[in-house]
């Protein structure tokens, strides 16, 4: 059976190998030891009885030494080799023990009571809660956080993201009819006056732009006069245009219920009411849409609002004094400080973190089982003797140092109760 090299253990299972090797030297040691002290004994107790004691020790020491020998020796291999029957039980059985052990994970770990009875005593909500209290400790979580996310962004694929944006802009946005929404909603502006504020703020604009281009009439209406008519009547006549446009401004804004007022809301109610119920509108609108917002278009602004949101998110990301790793750094911290406090809010993390752990549990213990059963079938046979050796062999020695005493001792007992009621 070929070993495993020395080179490709782990530190752990080096330093485990080489205790296995040691306690290895000294149950072979031990049977050396017996073995000289028979053969010394064998030889003196003709002249000496007392010499048989020893011997009988002695003997008894070997045959407990080896019968232990065999036994932890045929859990993992052939004894010397040879294929004796009922030997080399761990890679003769390694499938079966596998699914043995992961019935047993099974059975007795993942098992909803035993799940639910460990969350519950461990208090994870408040634990959770004091460890992120620490400023530490929440700037940790923040920017192990942001690195996970910069590396979800990086991953996606900018087309695929593109296409997503422009089919949900196009599925949700722009297929569906724009002029009953749009007609609805103006309605109840109109009703509710909402406008108004739009409507004032339109026609502050315009006074303070004729307040501000009064060379922009100049020639407005004069240059359409007959030529004989005298200059100074053409700028009394674009002077006059001015001052009725500046009065009638003035006077919209001073009054709520000017006539013009009145005849905006007027056609307002109409538009809304067209948007809703006249298909020759709706369809000026729908082609407006169209013409606005076609398939170009709508994968160019969909991959520059995509690119544009990738940069800003990566470089917040990034860094740890922007506003968004602040304000997420802030928000674990006061997280923290609530789960710490709020024996509520615990009770009801706790009850929902074992909730979802007994369902998964309940659910998929089997897959989860299964993991252990898989990989061991998996494994060589030999390999995986030899990785069970080096996590248990080291003990299993003692049982052949423990035999060896335990039978010299069973040999001196027999040999002098033989002597005592057999003279």
């Amino acid at each position: 059976m070929a070993r495993i090299p020395y080179g490709s253990l782990s530190t752990a299972d080096q330093q485990r190998y080489r205790g296995l090797r040691t306690m290895k030297a000294v149950a072979l040691g031990a049977l050396l030891f017996m073995a000289i002290v028979f053969v010394i004994a064998f030889i003196l107790e003709k002249d000496l009885s007392g010499w048989g004691y020893v011997r009988a020790a002695a003997e008894g020491g070997m045959v407990g030494a080896l019968a232990d020998w065999f036994a932890v020796t045929a859990l993992f291999r052939h004894p010397l080799g040879i294929p004796i029957p009922h030997t080399a039980i761990i890679p003769r059985r390694k499938d079966e023990i596998g699914r043995t052990l992961g019935e047993f994970v099974e059975t007795n770990f993942l098992e909803g009571g035993v799940v639910r009875q460990k969350l519950e005593s461990t208090h994870i909500a408040r634990t959770a809660g004091t460890w992120l209290q620490d400023p530490a400790h929440a700037k940790t979580v923040a920017a192990e956080a942001s690195t996970m996310a910069s590396g979800i962004l990086t991953a996606l694929s900018d087309d695929e993201v593109q296409d997503l944006i422009s089919d949900l802009a196009h599925e949700h946005l722009l297929s569906p009819s724009w002029g009953p929404s749009l007609g609805t909603w103006l309605s109840r502006v109109v009703d509710a006056d909402a406008h108004r504020g739009a409507v004032d703020l339109g026609v502050d604009s315009i006074a303070r732009w004729l307040d501000a281009n009064r060379e922009a009439f100049d020639g407005l209406v004069s240059r359409r006069l007959p030529s004989w008519v005298p200059s100074v009547a053409m700028r009394l006549v674009d002077d006059t245009v001015y001052h009725e446009a500046t009065k009638f401004v003035a006077a919209v804004q001073r009054d709520p219920e000017h006539p013009a007022r009145k005849a905006l809301d007027q056609y307002l109610d109409r538009l809304a009411d067209n948007l809703q119920h006249d298909p020759e509108t709706i369809g000026r609108l729908e082609g407006a849409k169209s013409a606005v917002f076609d398939s170009p278009r709508v994968r160019a602004l969909a991959a520059d609002a995509w690119n544009t949101a990738k940069a800003g998110l990566l470089r917040s990301l990034a860094d740890e004094d922007s506003p968004l790793r602040r304000r997420v750094t802030a928000a674990l911290g006061d997280l923290g400080d609530r789960l710490a406090t709020d024996t509520a809010l615990q009770e009801r993390v706790d009850k929902r973190i074992a909730d979802a752990a007994v369902f998964l549990v309940d659910r998929y213990r089997h897959d989860i089982a299964s993991i252990i059963t898989d990989t061991v079938e998996r494994w060589d046979a030999d390999e995986t003797s030899q990785k069970i050796e080096l996590q248990v062999g080291r003990d299993l020695q003692y049982i052949r140092l423990n035999g060896t005493i335990v039978g010299a001792l069973a040999g001196l007992v027999i040999f002098t109760v033989a002597h005592l009621l057999l003279p």
